[in-house]
């Protein structure tokens, strides 16, 4: 058995491949026991009584909505203001310096969350810039946030958070900033929000409504959910989608060494990587 609540493992199974199928993402052992517990709200407003009618349900009804739900719902959203804020610290002071500098003549940058969730770390690297917005003036920064979850964007885009949620890696001067309270929570003022275009995106199939490709691509705690040929096949899109020259931030625990030979260990700027062939070109070069 699989999991606990008498469901049988057949019905965890399919939906097991029911999330790798639409996401690509995979369960880890240590979150299989959390299926049934994510599940029960999506039983309870579909009135189905269990694991294996939820199956059955998916397999007979043909209801989108049920299947949106159920995926939805088996997704990991784990997320937070400035997560890891030493990374945000380094961003701001390197790699934005860096790309400012290399886009000097175009003016222009644009930033891709891949994997956004519900928006925190898009609106984290928005409020930097706004804080900077006289050393940004004439410049064009486009800043996409893209999921494979409709309930995160959804939130991400409303900008709406609880008192737990907004005391999670966000200083008060930015929250008193930056965030208006509300009887419903934390809402996003207008000038952050408008600085963020949240989309739904399968990043492994979908092409991110990038107006040019990316300088800066945030990938932070997503890849590690994929197995290893999906993580490949992951890499060569985050690739396809960056600029010549640019930089990948990825999650603390995640690394391109054994994973791809799209991306390299940046030889400039600690932590970040770099598409492979913009080092061989620098290298060359130098």
């Amino acid at each position: 058995m699989m999991g606990g609540g008498g469901a049988s493992e057949s019905a965890y199974r399919v939906l097991m491949g029911v999330l790798e199928s639409r996401t690509g993402q995979t369960l880890s052992p240590n979150r299989i026991w959390r299926i049934e517990m994510s599940l029960k709200p999506v039983m309870q407003r579909h009135g189905v009584a269990d694991l294996d009618a939820l199956v059955g349900a998916l397999v007979t009804s043909n209801s989108r909505q049920l299947l949106d739900d159920t995926v939805d719902a088996m997704l990991n959203n784990e997320t937070y203001f400035y997560r890891e804020h030493s990374v945000f610290d380094d961003i701001s002071s390197t790699a934005l310096e860096h790309l400012r500098k290399l886009n000097a003549a175009c003016r222009r940058i644009t930033i891709w969350h891949c994997g956004v969730s519900t928006g925190q770390e898009a609106y984290s690297i928005a409020m930097l810039l706004a804080e900077q917005d006289a050393k940004w003036a004439g410049w064009q920064v486009d800043i996409v946030g893209t999921d494979v979850s409709i309930h995160a964007i959804s939130r991400a885009r409303i900008g709406l958070y609880s008192q737990f949620e907004i005391q999670r890696g966000l200083p008060v001067q930015r929250m008193v900033r930056w965030f208006d309270q509300t009887d419903g929570g934390w809402l996003a003022k207008a000038d952050i929000r408008r600085r963020i275009d949240f989309s739904v995106q399968n990043m492994l199939t979908d092409r991110p409504p990038l107006a040019s490709p990316a300088d800066l691509i945030f990938c932070r705690n997503l890849l590690l959910y994929f197995s290893l040929p999906m993580r490949q096949k992951a890499f060569a899109k985050l690739r396809a989608m960056a600029a010549p020259q640019s930089f990948l931030v990825l999650g603390a625990g995640e690394t391109v060494l054994g994973q791809t030979d799209q991306f390299v260990a940046s030889p400039r700027l600690r932590g970040l990587y770099e598409p492979a062939d913009q080092q061989a070109r620098c290298a060359t070069a130098a």
